[in-house]
């Protein structure tokens, strides 16, 4: 299953929505017997990140979205997070 576009609006950040929306994703995914929910976020979303890794996902990858973000070194992190037995 694939994650895409999660956003939470800055007036309701910092309240654990994001985080409830992950796990909630993740649940709906292995429910479904889905082995797997990948995403991708940029190099430049800090937060994403850590929320992503604290919900069990790990880096699988980076690639750049254009010439010119090869240029400026702007990456993009793939990640995956398998849903196996006790995730």
């Amino acid at each position: 299953l694939e994650l895409k576009r999660m956003s939470v609006s800055r007036e309701h950040r910092g309240r654990g929505l994001a985080r409830a929306l992950c796990r909630e994703v993740l649940a709906f995914a292995r429910a479904r017997g889905y082995g797997a929910v990948v995403l991708s976020t940029s190099m430049v979303q800090v937060a994403a990140q850590r929320l992503y890794e604290g919900q069990g996902f790990r880096r699988v990858g980076t690639s750049y979205p254009s010439l010119l973000g090869t240029l400026l070194n702007f990456q993009i992190f793939h990640y995956r997070c398998e849903l196996g037995e006790g995730n």
